[in-house]
Parts: structure tokens; C-alpha cells; sequence
């Protein structure tokens, strides 16, 4: 499976397991409210025993609804017609609760309308209670008539104990699906990175393979016992052994930048040269394969004793790396570099003719070992580390590259640096 379908695969996994915690959230909370309106419930419930059991209202035909109300969420008033002993009431209360299950502190007051206040206040601890509690601030609510006050302090965590079950299995749950899709993105790193390490291995023997290969038939020649009087020939087979060999130097030594860059950050020495300096330099270190393969190269520089800040030998390498790359990637290389100012910031830009790199791609170009899998690209050599070095060596500067490809007719990068 490549990384791309496995990329789909994890994204589409964890919106599912996403999903799944979210509908076990959903149905959490709607149990909660579930168990809230049984407590409710319940404690109407043991309310009508308590008008039945004490014989609170002389009204045959009240309905319960309306000699019951609740201020808030844990207070209940019940409204009494008359007021009994406080032994009685304390008896009933403690009866009727734990008949219907509500097993949980309550306070207990007996309002009188006449007094305007309670004639008596109470803690009735249930099998559920675990700590005694104080009644000094119970709440007084006036009314114009008497009532008995039923309040719950503890009524949210009983009814979360309630959820136990429900709580502690969703939490198992959640975190095997968080598990889970911590598994898939590591399982998706790891297989990204052996594929990272397939395509390195494979596109390291490539680019490898041949040089040796021209180099142990170029040896085999100038060992033959005539080469030296083959003057003509002994020159083309000793300068086809330099070139391969200062190649696969080239490449160790990037491959050697790279090692060093990912321990640490790049560091660069800044100082002020002309622009015009480091083209040359650039532009000379590539004749001999701008001579094989024919490479037509203009360099536009409308100011020719224009400076620039950066150090010096990174950004050389950068601009080999680039021209190289438009050398490589064109059937018939025409490159154009130009350089100079725009307001505070200096450019350099390296133009040429070659296959031209797809939009889509345009992000990715710059990362480790990564290759474009389109056209015929993957019939030039190399490791896939070169835009990246240049991408290094550019935010080193604090500066930006930027890149326009049109696939067919050829590819543009500038490189942009603060003055």
C-alpha cells in the first residue's frame, strides 16, 4: 500500500473514530439528563408518599404539580396545609427516600408562613452520604404560605455516580479509539519513511551505478599497454575518469551538507560581495557538463557591481544546484540566471526550458528525498536532495524561494534575500 492510499485510510479511520467519540459524548450526556429527570422523579415520588404517610394537604382535589415547585435544580418546596413534629417529618422524609432509591444527603425545613421563617432545619444523612454537612446556609424563600424545603446538595455527583458503568466504559472506549489513531499515524510515519528510505536506496544506486561503471571501463583502457602512445585518446579517457569522479564527489559531498544540516541548524557567514562574483563562480564549476551537453547560458545583470549579503559559498552551492537542475531537466538546456534588487530585497532567478513541473507538485519539490512522479523524471538521476539543500540554505537567510513551472516549456526559481 502506498502512502498515499494509506494516507486516505488513516485520515478516513480517524474521522470515523472521531465520529464515534462524538456519538459516545452525545449518548453520555443524554443519559446524564436521562438519569436528572429520574431523580426528579423519584423525589415527587417520595413526596406523594409523604403527603399520603403525614397527611400535609386538606385539599382532596390539588394535583401534585401544583403543591410542588423547584427554585432551583436541587430544592424542592412541597406546600403543607399543616405543619407536623420534627421526629415525624424526619421519619417520613428518610422513609420515602430510600423506598424510591434517592440515597443521597438532603437538608430538611419546615417554613412557617406566620413567622416568616423556619421552625425548624435539619440534615438527614441517606446510605449515599459520606460526609455530615452544615444547614447554616440554607436558603429562605418567602412565601404566603407554609412549606416544607427539600434540598439536595450533592444531587449532580449522585446522579454522575449513577453513571459509573456508563462513564468508566466510555472512557476505555475513548481512549482505545484515541490509541487507535495514534497507532494509524505512527503506522502511516513509519511507512512513509521506509518508502523515504526505498526511493533514497534506489535512486543512491542509480546515481551511482553508472559513474562506477563508465569509470571501471575508462581504467580497463588506459591500463592497455599502448594507451601511452595513444596521446589523444589517453586525454579523453583520463578527463572521462575526472569528470565521473569529481560527480560522485559532488554528490557525497551533498549527501555528507545533508547529514550535517539535519543535526543541526545550518550556519551561515554573511558578508558583502558582487552578485555578478557568484554566477561566474556558479556558471564555471558547471562547464564541463554545460560543454557535454550543450548548454546554452545568458546572464542578465543590469548592474554589475551590484552587492548582496549572504555567505558567500552556501548560495553558490544553491545556484549550482538550481542551474544544475534545469541542465538536467531540459532536452535541449537553455538557462537564464539574472540578478539584481527589488526595493530591500535582492533576487536571483534561474530560468530554463525544460520538462516543467506540474502545480500540484510545487509544494512537495522542496522536501527530503522527494521526486516528481510524472513525465520523465525519473529518467535523470538523482537523490531528491538537491531543492532541498537550496530550501535550507535560503531560510538560513531568512529569505524565501519561490518557484513558477509551466510542464513543457520550462521552470523559473528565484531566490529572494533581505538587504
Amino acid at each position: 500500500m502506498r502512502s498515499t492510499t494509506l494516507k486516505w485510510v488513516v485520515l478516513i479511520g480517524t474521522v470515523i473514530i472521531g465520529l464515534i467519540i462524538a456519538i459516545q459524548l452525545y449518548w453520555l450526556n443524554h443519559i446524564y439528563t436521562l438519569e436528572k429527570r429520574q431523580f426528579n422523579t423519584n423525589v415527587v415520588k417520595s413526596i406523594r408518599g409523604l403527603y399520603e404517610d403525614a397527611d400535609l394537604s386538606h385539599s382532596p382535589t390539588a394535583h401534585l404539580h401544583q403543591l410542588i415547585s423547584q427554585p432551583d435544580a436541587n430544592t424542592f418546596i412541597v406546600r403543607a396545609d399543616s405543619l407536623i413534629n420534627r421526629d415525624t417529618l424526619v421519619y417520613y422524609v428518610t422513609h420515602e427516600l430510600v423506598d424510591f432509591d434517592v440515597l443521597t444527603d438532603c437538608k430538611v425545613a419546615v417554613y412557617d408562613y406566620g413567622s416568616g421563617k423556619y421552625v425548624f432545619e435539619g440534615y438527614i444523612p441517606t446510605p449515599a452520604s459520606r460526609e455530615l454537612l452544615s444547614i447554616a446556609d440554607l436558603p429562605l424563600y418567602q412565601e404566603s404560605f407554609n412549606y416544607i424545603l427539600l434540598n439536595f446538595p450533592h444531587r449532580s455527583k449522585y446522579i454522575l455516580s449513577q453513571m459509573n458503568f456508563w462513564i468508566i466504559g466510555s472512557l476505555i472506549l475513548m481512549l482505545v479509539l484515541i490509541g487507535l489513531a495514534f497507532s494509524m499515524f505512527y503506522f502511516y510515519k513509519q511507512k512513509f519513511l521506509v518508502e523515504v528510505q526505498r526511493d533514497f536506496v534506489n535512486n543512491f544506486t542509480h546515481e551511482f551505478k553508472t559513474p562506477l561503471a563508465v569509470m571501471k571501463i575508462a581504467s580497463e583502457v588506459l591500463s592497455q599497454p599502448n594507451i601511452s602512445n595513444q596521446n589523444d585518446r589517453l586525454k579523453r579517457y583520463a578527463g572521462i575518469v575526472k569528470s565521473e569522479t569529481e560527480h560522485l564527489q559532488s554528490q557525497v559531498e551533498r549527501l555528507l551538507k545533508m547529514a550535517t544540516t539535519e543535526k543541526k541548524e545550518l550556519r551561515v557567514d554573511k558578508q558583502i560581495f558582487p552578485v555578478k562574483e557568484i554566477i561566474d563562480q556558479a556558471v564555471s564549476k558547471l562547464q564541463p557538463l554545460m560543454e557535454e551537453k550543450g548548454v546554452k547560458v545568458e546572464v542578465i545583470i543590469k548592474d554589475e557591481k551590484a552587492t548582496i549579503s549572504a555567505d558567500k559559498a552556501h548560495l553558490e552551492l544553491a545556484v549550482v544546484n538550481l542551474i544544475e537542475n534545469g541542465i538536467k531537466y531540459s532536452p535541449h538546456p537553455h538557462i537564464i540566471v539574472e540578478a539584481g534588487k527589488n526595493g530591500t530585497e535582492s533576487f536571483i532567478t534561474v530560468k530554463d526550458n525544460g520538462v516543467g513541473i506540474d502545480k500540484k507538485y510545487h509544494r512537495r519539490i522542496f522536501q527530503k528525498f522527494y521526486r516528481v512522479p510524472t513525465g520523465d523524471i525519473h529518467n535523470v538521476k538523482g537523490f531528491g536532495i538537491g531543492l532541498n539543500f537550496v530550501k535550507k540554505i535560503v531560510d538560513a537567510h531568512h529569505g524565501k524561494i519561490l518557484v513558477n513551472s509551466v510542464p513543457g516549456i520550462g521552470t523559473e526559481f528565484k531566490i529572494v534575500l533581505p538587504i
